[in-house]
């Protein structure tokens, strides 16, 4: 179970030039599809006197992994599959980069564009600072005065946090907990009488 990833804290980019052509590298973070084509959509009125805006993007998604890429007109496989394969190579998820490439009137070869697209996007990722993401599931529990430092005691970050308490007549906790420690947890409210 899958419950910890890594992405990207904030959008960075990367610029190079490579015979002549000019390729500008845009790393960002991104959760949904349809947030990475409104994005697409920005850039490309934003560069709208680019030759090719090349794309690859790969989700989490609650653990559903998703990735997707398109060449944007280079020659089939130069492009979409170098982008996607730095994100691959990086480790990351909701996690988007898309080239600008401004043809300079030198023809770089399939392989040559499959290393300046595949540099370009790796280069971006790594100009971007990285963060830790967890999957949790919520518990609330219900406990009295005389047990609230055992409830305290149960906060492990990153694995166990607590996200609201609610004092009064009852005493309530949320707690998330990571999935990969959720059973483990619950055992744990039944061996203390939390449950």
């Amino acid at each position: 179970m899958i419950d910890h990833y890594r992405t990207l804290a904030a959008a960075s980019e990367f610029r190079q030039k490579i015979d002549r052509s000019e390729f500008l590298g845009l790393a960002f973070p991104v959760e949904t599809e349809d947030a990475f084509f409104s994005e697409l959509a920005a850039l490309t009125k934003r560069h709208y006197d680019a030759t090719h805006l090349c794309w690859a993007f790969r989700l989490f998604a609650n653990g559903d992994i998703r990735a997707r890429s398109a060449d944007a007109g280079e020659p089939s496989g130069t492009a979409g599959k170098p982008i996607l394969s730095a994100i691959e190579g990086a480790d990351l998820y909701d996690t988007a980069v898309i080239v600008v490439r401004w043809y300079g009137g030198v023809k770089l070869g399939t392989g040559g564009l499959s290393r300046a697209y595949r540099e370009t996007a790796a280069e971006a990722l790594r100009a971007a600072s990285i963060e830790d993401r967890y999957v949790y599931q919520r518990f609330r529990i219900t406990v009295p005065f005389d047990q609230l430092g055992v409830v305290y005691r149960l906060i492990h970050a990153p694995h166990v946090l607590l996200a609201a308490e609610h004092f009064g007549v009852t005493n309530e906790f949320d707690f998330d907990v990571r999935l990969s420690r959720a059973d483990e947890f619950a055992k744990t409210l039944v061996e203390k009488r939390l449950a």
